[in-house]
């Protein structure tokens, strides 16, 4: 059993997608209230080895001895994977023993106005950032950033990894109603999108609760809307979750595990992360499908949010 890297999880965009986790749940540089991975627990933009070289190289050279090759390899996991501060070297020995591989990297984006994270991580081939305000006081509200972090810096930050990386940039906005969905605040996320020049923008939102209550996703329609209004030929909204079973990488016994495990009783996220040894983005990755095909359903307690089997699912 791996311990920091994770799958290959079942991916719309990047097929088989190997994960690689850097850092421990929940580092980040934003405490984002959509997040469905939980509330940041430790918000910073301090660079630091928080998972070790030697650890993370150890699984991955096992994996490579012992498993096919994914589709794709990506920095991803319940945290900030820039925030790592020897992710440049992890990226040069997974070119040096799989160099077919291609790698992504998932990102929030704010600590790309450093120049060695932008230098660290340019050997990728697919960059996907988030930017989901363009205004302060959106960002603020939606993002809930570490205090040092200027939305001016963080979106300056995309703007010049964009001119130095050679590879593929696709930028995701996570829309939010009645948080970045504003006429005026799509207005100015379109310009931030023009002066960015990503090769592809993919709208997504909220498939189950985050770290507020009485937070909604937008609907396919909401979504498509805001494509129209943008006019920008390089948006694409984000497939529906049940679309992932149709991927290789979907694994029926992961699916017929977590409702074995919730029909016995109802389990928060973490629960199930402990009780079947996967790693949070791998359950998150199912739940999604499970709660879109209206199998399993939420009861908010004061614990948390657990998840349960509809009895529909059981007849």
């Amino acid at each position: 059993m791996y311990k920091y890297i994770f799958g290959p999880v079942p991916s719309r965009r990047l097929g088989m997608s190997l994960g690689v986790d850097l850092v421990p749940k929940k580092v980040c540089s934003l405490d984002c209230v959509y997040c469905e991975v939980g509330k940041t627990t430790k918000l910073t933009i301090e660079r630091k080895e928080y998972v070790r070289f030697d650890r993370i190289t150890e699984e991955l050279a096992h994996y490579f001895q012992n498993n096919p090759d994914p589709d794709y390899i990506t920095f991803s996991g319940a945290g900030e994977p820039t925030l790592n501060s020897r992710i440049g070297d992890i990226l040069r020995f997974i070119r040096q023993h799989k160099p077919l591989i291609p790698v992504a990297v998932l990102t929030n984006g704010t600590l790309l106005s450093d120049p060695s994270v932008r230098e660290a991580i340019k050997g990728a081939d697919v960059v996907l950032p988030s930017l989901d305000a363009a205004t302060a006081a959106v960002f603020e509200k939606i993002n809930r950033p570490q205090k040092d972090l200027k939305i001016e810096e963080y979106i300056q930050g995309i703007v010049d990894f964009r001119k130095e990386f050679e590879g593929k940039l696709w930028l995701e906005v996570f829309i939010l109603p009645g948080y970045n969905d504003s006429l005026n605040e799509l207005r100015e996320l379109k310009k931030l999108i023009l002066k960015i020049k990503p090769d592809s923008v993919q709208l997504n939102t909220l498939d189950r609760p985050g770290t507020l209550q009485d937070l909604r996703g937008a609907t396919r329609t909401e979504l498509q809307r805001i494509a129209d209004f943008w006019g920008l030929d390089f948006v694409e909204i984000i497939a529906a979750a049940p679309e992932r079973a149709d991927i290789k990488a979907y694994r029926k016994d992961i699916e017929t595990a977590i409702l074995e495990t919730i029909l016995r009783r109802p389990c928060t996220l973490d629960d199930l992360t402990k009780i079947l040894g996967l790693h949070i983005n791998e359950v998150n990755k199912y739940l999604d499908v499970l709660e879109a095909e209206n199998r399993i359903g939420i009861l908010k307690q004061e614990r948390g949010i657990f998840y349960q089997v509809k009895e529909t699912t059981l007849n």
